[in-house]
């Protein structure tokens, strides 16, 4: 069988950008928050709820889908309702907040990345239970230590937490246990 080499060379070269191919994409940059914010699940501005707030962008929507806490936020990834084409999980850092009533406009983090306070007794938007974002693990340590609650990483979060209507209940130790996805 005498293959001509054109389609060998072709045929390595279709082979080798495949294989490239599957290299992670960067992920979209976030977006500012704004006043034209309006929250996926409650219709109301963002801004007018005090706690991390967060966003979500699709693979082939070049706008965020804004939420009222981070908590909302992490839900949309659960659902199995929702688009799963998620380009990029943004989430208020609030190791870098001014302060909890103004979480910030461009302060973002991936979600992926984040510790995450859960079970704590600040109250997010909407006034329910929160997963209170952080870059800096000391930070996340600190409010645990102020407010009660543990520190968990994006995956470790549990469904349970997230998803129910009293979360409090799930997550009644106050212990600090950490638990990050980058360790």
């Amino acid at each position: 069988m005498n293959v001509p080499l054109a389609i060998i060379a072709l045929a390595s070269t279709l082979l080798l950008s495949g294989c490239s191919g599957q290299e992670e994409a960067t992920p979209p940059a976030p977006f500012a928050l704004t006043e034209d914010a309006m929250g996926r699940y409650c219709g109301m501005n963002v801004l007018e709820h005090p706690g991390p707030k967060g966003q979500i962008i699709l693979e082939h929507i070049p706008e965020a889908i804004w939420f009222s806490s981070a908590r909302d936020t992490l839900a949309f990834t659960m659902l199995p309702e929702e688009p799963r084409d998620i380009a990029a999980i943004y989430v208020s850092d609030m190791s870098r907040a001014p302060s909890w009533e103004e979480p910030g406009a461009e302060n973002w983090i991936d979600a992926k990345k984040a510790y995450f306070v859960i079970g704590s007794t600040q109250r997010g938007g909407m006034d329910a239970d929160e997963a209170v974002p952080f870059s800096v693990q000391e930070d996340a340590r600190s409010f645990a230590q102020q407010h009660g609650g543990r520190i968990v990483g994006f995956s470790d979060i549990p469904r349970d937490y997230i998803l129910s209507a009293d979360a409090a209940t799930d997550t009644a130790s106050n212990d600090t246990t950490e638990g990050h996805a980058d360790d």
